[in-house]
């Protein structure tokens, strides 16, 4: 992204401050003077023409312009077979859900034994040939998609592949055109950059919003890749998808979610940066599925009494707990008590930070670690192998309405960022799930459920499934929090009926 202070805007923008500033001077010499001479010196600083003030303010209208018709309303139909108990939603999987309560309403009465529940979101044209990007929350599992362009022409999409880890998917449109598309930004944008959001909140298409990225590498709990540019130009339901456009009309991330305790924005929103955007769609377009890089550790972030002990400057880093055999970690060397400071020379802050740095890259990718060790920095040349399908699973495959929703995202802790090599790591929390009102954060690992040990996401369905079918009522969880702490978490079975 360039610097603000080299673009027509901020040109603009000094004689707006300039103006200011000789207002302000000769209001301060008036008051010197006497109120006589107050009106003289006001009209002396304001001698310009309204055409001419006109032209001195700075406008988004040449960028919008020229962006503005790559973005799209995004429309998805899903056939329901209707559930009373949620409000409409059915049987549909809880990332469907979560959707439709944050991004937009069910069309249809709740209870109705099968409906059509349609579904809007924005999203944007990459390739003139018709590939556009959106969130994967608004079209998974979608019967049928269409997007509207700017010119108000409607068409037919197909679905060519989606990431639920970092909730982004590609569309292909069927009709062949040379569709007005943009491109992502190569640089890494800076908090107090402006950036300008459209898309299609509230079903209100071509909608523009600007302010700036108020923060970055935000965590919001919704999955290991976690690294989200906050802006604080306003984006509502429906503008989820959409692009957001630093002042070179580049794309700088893909608006996903707000915090909001009311529903409508309060200039919380969230976006996923471009340089994560750009890899995985590359990975959808040449495959549809994205195949990300594994190292073979368990690793714990670097606090203080660790660097401290290791004789760290600073506590960053993420320290190797365990080494699996035969991954590429092993045939590198590495081994517990190694503390990875550097992926091809780019800091690791935390554990947390190195999981999305690996999970980003491609298998047989060839890396350079940088680790310390023995109160010295050494390196290591590696090529990682494939990430395992069941690494990131789910919890939530299973479309049993009788069993709760948790909202959990869970790997076998030694191949996840945890501190143990037993259990199950909570990865991602829904904040709506049930999970999360009971306290469970990502970071914390299952132990056991129902007094079993677990040691798969597969282990933590069945034995919940197992307890349902044993007539129980409810089930237990033994967790270890992120602390070292063990609590037991309860959770009941929906009533039937």
């Amino acid at each position: 992204m360039s610097v603000f202070g080299s673009s027509p805007l901020s040109r603009h923008r000094n004689r707006i401050l300039a103006s200011v500033a000789v207002l302000t001077l000769a209001t301060a010499g008036a008051i010197g003077e006497g109120a006589l001479s107050a009106p003289h010196s006001v009209q002396a600083a304001d001698v310009s023409t309204p055409a001419q003030q006109q032209q001195t303010l700075p406008s988004f209208a040449p960028l919008i312009a020229r962006v503005k018709p790559a973005v799209v309303a995004v429309k998805v139909k899903i056939v329901d077979q209707g559930d009373s108990n949620t409000g409409g939603l059915g049987n549909l999987p809880p990332e469907i859900q979560k959707f439709f309560q944050q991004f937009g309403e069910p069309n249809g009465a709740p209870g109705n034994p099968r409906q059509v529940i349609l579904g809007e979101g924005s999203g944007f044209f990459i390739s003139s040939d018709g590939y556009i990007v959106t969130n994967d929350h608004v079209v998974q599992k979608s019967k049928s998609v269409t997007v509207t362009m700017d010119n108000g022409k409607v068409l037919d999409a197909k679905v060519v592949g989606t990431d639920p880890q970092t909730d982004l998917a590609l569309l292909k449109v069927d009709q062949p055109g040379n569709y007005p598309y943009v491109t992502f930004a190569t640089g890494e944008p800076k908090i107090g950059d402006w950036v300008l959001a459209i898309g299609n909140p509230y079903g209100l298409g071509g909608t523009v919003t600007a302010g700036i990225i108020s923060a970055e590498g935000r965590n919001i709990g919704d999955g290991p890749y976690d690294r989200f540019l906050q802006i604080d130009a306003p984006i509502n339901k429906g503008n989820s998808g959409g692009p957001a456009f630093n002042e070179e009309g580049q794309v700088v991330g893909v608006n996903t979610a707000i915090y909001s305790p009311s529903g409508g924005s309060v200039g919380i929103g969230f976006a996923i940066p471009a340089s994560t955007v750009s890899r995985v769609v590359d990975s959808l377009e040449h495959g549809g599925v994205v195949e990300r890089g594994y190292l073979g550790v368990e690793i714990q972030s670097v606090g203080p009494d660790i660097a401290e002990a290791v004789g760290l400057k600073h506590a960053e880093g993420a320290m190797i707990a365990k080494t699996m055999s035969g991954t590429p970690a092993a045939d590198a060397g590495l081994k517990a008590g190694d503390i990875i400071t550097k992926v091809n020379g780019q800091d690791v802050k935390d554990a947390g930070d190195l999981t999305r740095q690996i999970g980003l890259m491609k298998p047989r990718e060839k890396i350079e670690l940088s680790y310390w060790r023995d109160g010295a920095e050494k390196t290591a040349n590696i090529s990682l192998a494939q990430q395992k399908p069941e690494t990131m699973a789910s919890a939530e495959t299973n479309q049993d309405t009788e069993t709760p929703k948790l909202g959990l995202q869970l790997a076998p802790a030694p191949e996840a960022n945890g501190q143990n090599q037993k259990g199950v790591a909570i990865v991602g929390v829904d904040p709506a799930g049930e999970a999360a009102q009971k306290g469970l954060t990502t970071g914390d690992v299952i132990l056991d459920v129902a007094g079993k040990p677990v040691s798969s996401p597969s282990d933590v369905r069945s034995q919940i499934a197992n307890a349902k079918h044993e007539g129980k009522k409810a089930f237990m969880m033994r967790v270890q929090t992120a602390d070292g702490n063990d609590k037991f978490v309860a959770f009941a079975f929906p009533k039937a009926g």
